[in-house]
């Protein structure tokens, strides 16, 4: 049978990499985002994607999208919550409670949102892999980056406890913990530390490389594998795991 996904920011960068790596693998996919011009790149590259504009903020939306993307699927075989945003850049004082559940709200409420409309199917049908995007902030602590370390420190712990939650009807449920993956996110997130610290972006980019193991920036297409495995039965007594896919952290960037 071939697997029934739903993608969230499936329209470009890591999201786009794993709608890529299933629609390939024969898989039936759903995918969401928040930018229509990525959406209809997806059209045009691979129209067997069900692709939606959809901000993941807007609680009735996202039911909507599960409504119509579950009545096509007639079930849900993997959830992938990749939606996040950098959130912003800056030294706790100067931070704003606006901008803190911004962040809070793409990168951690969306992953709730989707998980519990997701679970119902897949207890039912005794079977299911969710598969939610965290981030190496998510296992250290991150200097001027506080809003996104604790949504995805937040992940995690939402991981762990759907796994225990589910496990009983079969369903797995992991965390991915990406590092510095290419792409034009992890530039902007480096442009926005070298402004705040009064440094050259070339720094920056030398700083996190160098904290790795493996000294170069992880590629899309490396979580996008992780997220295969993870949904296969290869990958049958994997749950409640946080999985970092990032050259081997050795010590964290922590900008000052």
């Amino acid at each position: 049978m071939l697997q029934r996904v739903m993608i969230t920011a499936g329209g470009s960068g890591i999201g786009w990499a794993i709608a890529k790596a299933f629609a390939d693998s024969g898989a039936k996919v759903h995918i969401c985002d928040v930018d229509e011009w990525a959406l209809a790149e997806v059209a045009e590259k691979y129209p067997q994607i069900a692709a939606r504009r959809l901000d993941l903020t807007d609680e009735e939306a996202i039911d909507r999208w599960f409504d119509d993307a579950l009545g096509d699927l007639n079930g849900l075989d993997v959830l992938i919550n990749n939606a996040g945003t950098k959130g912003p850049t800056g030294y706790v004082e100067e931070l704003k409670l606006d901008d803190w559940r911004a962040c809070l709200s793409v990168c951690l409420d969306s992953q709730f949102l989707c998980a519990r409309r997701a679970t119902p199917a897949m207890k039912a049908q005794g079977s299911g892999s969710i598969i939610n995007i965290s981030s190496t902030a998510g296992l250290y602590g991150y200097g001027l980056r506080t809003p996104y370390a604790a949504a995805k420190w937040a992940v995690i712990g939402l991981t762990k406890s759907l796994a225990v939650e589910l496990g009983p009807y079969g369903v797995r449920a992991n965390a991915i913990c990406p590092g510095s993956v290419d792409g034009a996110r992890m530039q902007d997130v480096m442009k926005a530390e070298a402004e705040s610290r009064g440094v050259e972006i070339d720094l920056v980019h030398k700083e996190y490389v160098q904290s790795q193991s493996i000294k170069r920036f992880v590629r899309p297409e490396e979580i996008a594998d992780t997220c295969l495995f993870l949904a296969s039965p290869a990958a049958k007594m994997v749950t409640g795991q946080a999985i970092a896919v990032d050259g081997h952290t050795e010590t964290f960037h922590i900008g000052s």
